[in-house]
């Protein structure tokens, strides 16, 4: 009879609250959380430095917005519990919200089967996740061969932004 000693690791971030909690069996060669950290970054590697993630309301599942993220955006996003991206138009971290006050508290992180996506569920804090005040960034719906655009903005983006 085999005999497996194994732990378990319960993640808890910004400030014991769960937003992500993972458990971990870890059959004898795991001897930290950091190690298992290091086991569940996505590849950065396959996609040039940059991967996508997807933003999902955490309750309803409406697709809110795509982002980018890189290994720092990466390791912030898990440190603290709130998404954070590469911005590539500004080149530097962005995280969301810390401008507009509509921060996006992480809930679950999912990584993709070829481990070069992520799916964030989160959940949106100001009502906003698109910079035009927008609920989601997809509000353009094609239809008839033409752009209509889904809801009303919930955020007048020139007193926010000053633009």
């Amino acid at each position: 009879m085999k005999v497996y000693n194994f732990r378990i690791y319960s993640v808890y971030f910004a400030k014991n609250i769960p937003f992500y909690k993972l458990i971990v069996y870890s059959l004898w060669g795991t001897n930290s959380i950091c190690d298992f950290i290091k086991m569940i970054t996505p590849n950065f590697d396959k996609t040039g430095g940059l991967i996508p993630a997807i933003v999902q309301d955490y309750e309803t599942g409406e697709v809110l917005m795509l982002a980018f993220m890189n290994q720092k955006a990466w390791e912030t996003t898990l440190n603290t519990g709130k998404a954070t991206y590469w911005s590539r138009s500004r080149q530097e971290l962005w995280v969301k919200g810390q401008t507009s006050g509509n921060q996006q508290i992480v809930k679950e992180i999912r990584i993709d089967c070829d481990e070069d996506t992520v799916l964030l569920k989160i959940e949106q804090l100001g009502g906003a996740t698109c910079h035009t005040g927008h609920r989601s960034c997809f509000h353009k719906k094609i239809e008839d061969g033409s752009v209509r655009i889904i809801g009303e903005p919930v955020f007048d983006p020139k007193e926010v932004y000053g633009k």
